[in-house]
């Protein structure tokens, strides 16, 4: 980040020298020289993407929206920062890669001077997008800086090599991802059956993926690429055909691309192939017995008991006489008496070059019809309404026509109808199916990839979507550089500048006849009296071979997408991020021309992966993530997808095509938004409720846990009541024999033993042996025994007994004296526990003692 800050640092000091340079303008409404606020440029640094570095910048409108603000260009994209809330707009920001073409417009305004060079002038900035956008900026006259942004857009956009892509600036993904070689022969194992294996890098090494079942095998002949450069190292194939067959048999078609399988059905054996023209000739009549041979294996028994085999059709995409015309380079279509039980059929899709005029025709469309076009006006207000027919109902159906006259949905619906007829053919038929047009790598894998879709559920998963893609669009060689103008692995640093074959934007050029002056904006098309226009810079290194056919069939799926909601797991949105990735060269899974030129070029292992952006952006919503359908239920569509001829009516994709040009439009559908919006709603719900029952949970077990231990202590307070009520009887008596004895007791806790005011002195052993006996403590109460003993009387000394039966016996005399002496009350037994009757007293006792004295 040290080396962007100091590029920046630098492009600012250089822009405000060419400013300052600059500061007499002789126009009249030229203005000073503005310098660029350096805390825009600082601020950027939090909009950048990792190893992304500004290389020049210039102050600016974006014209479409009227808004002014900083244009960088940096070595990923053209980037403008609003000046106002210092936000990136996502309308003037485009990868450089999505840049088709590009120029520079000068615009004299008009002005009542007699001297028309003195008059005031706009210098613009078109920027033409692949992804349906046309972008214009305007600058100040006089400051250079429209200069140096068109000078780093030629430096940018026209990279000479492959290396020179931001793809590979910004380094491999820090997440680990399985080889796409690998990911390839797991997607074959599925297709035989064997779902429950899985590859490894050393076994693709070791060779020891060629694993089969009873119809088909997998095949390493192409593991170096020599047989054919274009095709994966593995391919899937007949059982019954040897390798050295298919050598030979690759001879016969153009480029080496001889037939092999893309998909089959496991159950019934029908097959789904695809492969490039057969090299016929001009009299179409050469053959091959190899060829034959391959083809007519795909042509397997019937399972299930059915007699006989199966019905092969060889669909080509071509129109019949384009079909014809190829002859003549040697070229051309098989003839159904050379193979058996074969039917063909031609499908009438248009080539490349007829994709690329479409498209074109389709964008100035929306943007001349759009509610914000480049101009910064809405086509009802454009030229007093005479854009949208000036409230003329049949002038308004005809501005409408032109959407048909582009050819882009006639063709969509082409795709589409061949795709449902061929996936039909082998659904219903269990036949099997041979696709090809002339390379086999633009129409034919337009079809086989949708007729895929079509008929395997599990390619209407974002799992199997990425398989799918990975398989028929990536393994089997269509030209990702060639059709998107980048430069591939063989591409070199002397690449001359090509112009564009398309015009630039019809609308831009065409002065208007009348300006409304009440227009609150600065139309392009209301002042434009004089127009000064560069030849537009292309973006395409071959543009003869640029062409949106991966666009087209995303678009397709799209269609698909609209007339079946619940048979795919993923959204629109999906795929328009999805095309977003792949348009922007940001990620090495879609470089150079085929998966040879990616293993030689190192792409997997010195790019990131753009299968794991798109993971990672879904794993922050999981499965509330806008990338997800919510209407998806597999159950719903768990066999072939089948679209009668009449739903095959395609409208344009708003999501994708009207996103620039009606952004309004571009939004999902009111019934989707508010679904989504319930679904985020019932989302919050559900966390809430799960976390009130994971509380109400926790308070349960609280509640459990207290009262476990309130019934613990209630048994061991109910058992401390008990102990204390035994103690109480026990020590009661122990107090009444002790004090029977002549003592006095007190039983308090032991804070009122310890302060008690009575001296303390120590019982005799034989007392404390008589309330050893008669258990004076006990450990299970907190009662103490406090004996006061008073000081010995001599009057009293030896009269113990007396005092005992003053205070105890009820018989005692009437003179107060005993009538039993010195032998211990009989009563003192039955009343006090631990009192021993004075047996001794018996032994002293003579016959002449009188006990009872007469009445």
């Amino acid at each position: 980040m040290a080396t962007s800050s100091a590029r920046r640092s630098s492009s600012i000091g250089e822009a405000d020298n060419q400013i300052t340079e600059s500061e007499v303008v002789e126009s009249e409404y030229a203005v000073d020289s503005i310098k660029i606020d350096e805390s825009v440029s600082y601020a950027l640094s939090e909009f950048l993407f990792e190893d992304e570095s500004v290389i020049a910048e210039g102050y600016g409108v974006l014209v479409n929206t009227d808004e002014a603000g900083t244009v960088f260009v940096t070595n990923f994209r053209l980037l403008f920062l609003s000046e106002g809330s210092r936000d990136v707009i996502a309308l003037g920001t485009i990868p450089l890669a999505t840049i088709e073409k590009f120029n520079k417009i000068v615009i004299r305004q008009p002005s009542g001077t007699r001297q028309p060079e003195k008059a005031p002038t706009r210098r613009l900035l078109q920027v033409v997008g692949k992804d349906m956008r046309i972008i214009i900026f305007g600058f100040r006259p006089g400051t250079k800086q429209r200069r140096a942004v068109f000078a780093a857009l030629m430096k940018g956009t026209r990279p000479a090599m492959l290396w020179d892509l931001y793809a590979f600036n910004s380094g491999p993904s820090n997440n680990s991802n399985t080889n796409p070689k690998v990911r390839l022969v797991n997607e074959y194992y599925r297709l035989l059956g064997m779902g429950s294996l899985q590859s490894s890098i050393s076994t693709i090494e070791d060779g020891l993926f060629k694993l089969h079942n009873d119809w088909w095998r997998i095949s390493d002949v192409n593991a170096n690429y020599n047989m054919c450069t274009t095709y994966p190292f593995a391919l899937l194939v007949p059982k019954a055909i040897r390798d050295t067959d298919l050598l030979k048999a690759c001879t016969f078609r153009a480029r080496c691309r001889l037939p092999v399988i893309s998909w089959c059905d496991k159950r019934t054996g029908a097959v789904l192939a695809r492969s490039s023209q057969p090299l016929v000739g001009l009299m179409m009549n050469m053959r091959s017995n190899a060829d034959e041979s391959l083809v007519g294996a795909l042509c397997t028994r019937f399972s299930r008991g059915k007699e006989g085999r199966r019905k092969l059709y060889i669909a080509d995409a071509r129109p019949r006489k384009n079909a014809l015309a190829n002859g003549a380079m040697g070229g051309g279509s098989e003839s159904s008496s050379n193979y058996f039980n074969c039917e063909i059929v031609f499908f009438g899709i248009d080539n490349i070059h007829a994709m690329r005029e479409s498209l074109v025709r389709l964008r100035d469309y929306l943007d001349t019809h759009g509610t914000t076009s480049s101009d910064g006006m809405s086509s009802f207000l454009r030229d007093g309404g005479s854009t949208w027919g000036r409230g003329n109902l049949s002038s308004m159906s005809a501005s409408v026509s032109t959407l048909g006259d582009s050819g882009w949905l006639i063709h969509v619906q082409n795709v589409l109808a061949g795709s449902a007829w061929i996936a039909a053919r082998v659904a219903l038929e269990s036949a099997s199916m041979l696709v090809h047009c002339s390379d086999g790598w633009d129409r034919t894998t337009q079809l086989v990839a949708l007729a895929s879709l079509l008929l395997d559920p599990y390619y209407r998963t974002i799992n199997g979507f990425q398989a799918l893609v990975e398989k028929d669009w990536l393994a089997f060689g269509h030209p990702f550089s060639d059709r998107a103008g980048m430069p591939s692995f063989s591409g070199s640093g002397s690449i001359p500048l090509e112009l564009s074959r398309h015009a630039s934007s019809p609308n831009i050029t065409s002065p208007s006849p009348a300006p409304a002056p009440s227009s609150p904006s600065s139309s392009i098309r209301q002042l434009s009296t004089s127009l000064t226009s560069q030849a537009p810079l292309s973006n395409t290194q071959h543009s003869n071979s640029y062409s949106p056919i991966f666009l087209q069939w995303v678009d397709c799926v799209s269609q698909l997408l609209r007339m079946y909601p619940f048979a795919f797991e993923f959204s629109s949105a999906f795929l328009v991020d999805f095309l977003d990735c792949v348009l922007s060269c940001r990620f090495g899974n879609f470089l150079c021309n085929s998966e040879n030129e990616r293993v030689k070029a190192g792409v997997f292992e010195a790019s990131a992966c753009l299968w794991e952006h798109l993971a990672d952006m879904r794993s922050s919503e999981g499965s509330s993530h806008v990338h997800y359908n919510i209407f998806y239920n597999p159950s719903k569509h768990d066999g072939p997808l089948l679209p009668p001829a009449a739903a095959l009516a395609p409208t344009l994709w708003p999501q994708f095509h009207l996103r620039w040009a009606c952004p309004s439009e571009a939004q999902s559908s009111q019934v989707e938004a508010q679904c989504r919006n319930m679904m985020g709603n019932y989302s919050e719900l559900q966390k809430a409720k799960d976390l009130a029952e994971s509380n109400a949970r926790e308070i349960t077990t609280t509640v459990e846990s207290l009262t476990a231990d309130l019934l613990n202590e209630s048994q061991v307070s109910y058992s401390a009541v008990a102990s204390a009520r035994k103690a109480k009887i026990e020590n009661a008596g122990i107090k009444r024999a002790i004090e029977s004895l002549g003592y006095k007791v007190r039983v308090s806790d032991a804070a009122d033993i310890e302060n008690h005011p009575a001296r303390k002195t120590n019982i005799p052993s034989r007392t404390r042996e008589t309330i050893g006996s008669g258990e004076l403590s006990d450990e299970k109460t907190d009662l103490s025994v406090s004996i006061s003993v008073t000081e010995d009387n001599d009057n009293d000394s030896g009269n113990l007994t007396s005092r005992i039966c003053e205070s105890l016996c009820p018989l005692r005399a009437e003179d107060g004296g005993c009538r039993w002496p010195n032998a211990g009350c009989a009563r003192l037994r039955s009343q006090f526990i631990g009192m021993k009757a004075n047996y001794d007293a018996f032994d002293r006792l003579s016959i002449y003692d009188s006990y009872f004295q007469p009445e």
